[in-house]
């Protein structure tokens, strides 16, 4: 059980307190409502650019980095189709620094032309290395858009296109930031050996003062009903053929979710998994093969992807994928196979909460979820998920006109 404060602050900030007093250190970790689900179409990637424009100054303090290194601290973010993260730690005696750092970024960045230059290179860099300099790394840029027809997460994070990062001006930057970056649009978690009433002193101190801002209701497209297969085939100078199957599934708060989650552990968690055993070991048709989730918050994506063994055709590959599939949905699991990946699971959410950022990250998804208790209660929605559910959620997923595949052909 993890135990926790909550309070809200008058300008809407949402803030949890968690003491652990096992560690010298505390962590801060800071959730905004944003991610790359909420740009326009036409200028996607702002929101991961935005994350590498908040470690380049802000309104009273050029170097963000530099007085956190100073009193032993260490950071990072990371942006998400929902959501963008930022996240501290320092010794514990050292935490009104982050509070004076992190305050001053949500009060506003010191917007120049030359630190949107600066960062826009350093993100098209990354979008080459990471698609383009890599094998198989464009293959998210190919198979969103071709399981997505309406909703958002039809591109990556990181946007669409070089093109796109490239025409992003600064006043489309201020306007991202005002619209989004607020005090009732962010979550503040604290985890450490802290005590939850200097916390809420600190709070008040460096973030009371923030005013609210007005945020606009998210009214995203809705992903309609998918009526048909689809595929694409693609060429690439990669080592080996690869498939990448998609199969529209249920969002995170659905309570389909968790059984989903426990589909892909029965087929692929571990070399006891069942297209590890067949796929692999017997009939040696991949070199690699794995199934899983997307993880979003709104209606995801349930992915099954593999490297082909040399000389093994795209027909016989697919061909062996179904059957597994389809045996999901016919037949129901062991009991025993079952409560095989539920103990897998429960022991991962476990370890996962002996981290004190971890437990501060997780807070603050959780509370955004709808309430951060939630974190308390996850291992028994995987207990609960019945030999019957399996079957039931594998017979909804894995249908032929559910599916969208990407081929993906080793050039010869």
């Amino acid at each position: 059980m993890i135990e926790f404060d909550k309070f809200t602050l008058a300008n809407g900030l949402r803030v949890i307190v968690h003491r652990d007093e096992t560690t010298p250190m505390a962590a801060i970790n800071l959730l905004y409502d944003i991610g790359s689900r909420d740009e326009d179409p036409e200028r996607t990637g702002i929101a991961h650019l935005f994350e590498h424009l908040m470690f380049g100054g802000s309104v009273n303090i050029p170097n963000y980095d530099e007085p956190l290194q100073m009193v032993g601290g260490d950071n990072n973010a990371w942006t998400s189709n929902d959501v963008t993260n930022y996240y501290l730690t320092v010794p514990k005696d050292n935490l009104e620094t982050a509070f004076w750092l992190e305050s001053d970024r949500m009060l506003s960045l010191a917007f120049s032309e030359k630190s949107l230059a600066v960062q826009q290179n350093v993100v098209i860099e990354e979008f080459k290395q990471r698609y383009f300099n890599q094998p198989y790394g464009d293959v998210w840029l190919h198979l969103r858009p071709l399981a997505y027809k309406e909703h958002p997460y039809q591109w990556p994070t990181i946007g669409k296109s070089i093109e796109q990062i490239e025409k992003v001006q600064l006043d489309e930057i201020k306007e991202f930031f005002f619209k989004h970056y607020a005090p009732n649009n962010a979550i503040l978690v604290v985890s450490g050996n802290v005590e939850p009433d200097h916390v809420k002193l600190l709070t008040e101190k460096w973030f009371g003062s923030i005013e609210s801002r007005e945020i606009a209701k998210r009214n995203l497209p809705k992903e309609p009903k998918q009526k048909e297969f689809r595929s694409l085939h693609l060429e690439r100078n990669v080592p080996f053929d690869a498939i990448y199957m998609a199969f529209h599934m249920a969002g995170r708060t659905d309570d389909e979710f968790y059984s989903t989650d426990l589909v892909s552990d029965v087929l692929s968690n571990g070399q006891s998994s069942r297209i590890f055993q067949k796929l692999i070991k017997e009939q040696n048709l991949f070199s690699s093969i794995d199934a899983y989730l997307s993880g979003d918050f709104d209606p995801g994506l349930f992915l099954v992807t593999g490297k082909l063994s040399k000389g093994v055709s795209f027909e016989e590959a697919e061909a062996a994928i179904w059957t597994e599939l389809n045996k999901m949905a016919a037949e129901k699991v062991s009991d025993y196979e079952l409560q095989k990946v539920k103990n897998k699971i429960e022991s991962s959410l476990i370890f996962s909460e002996i981290s004190y950022l971890n437990k501060a990250m997780n807070l603050a998804t959780h509370e955004l979820l709808g309430d951060a208790n939630d974190i308390n209660t996850e291992v028994d929605k995987y207990r609960n998920v019945s030999v019957g559910d399996i079957q039931n959620t594998s017979a909804k997923l894995f249908r032929k006109e559910n599916c969208s595949v990407l081929y993906y052909h080793s050039k010869k």
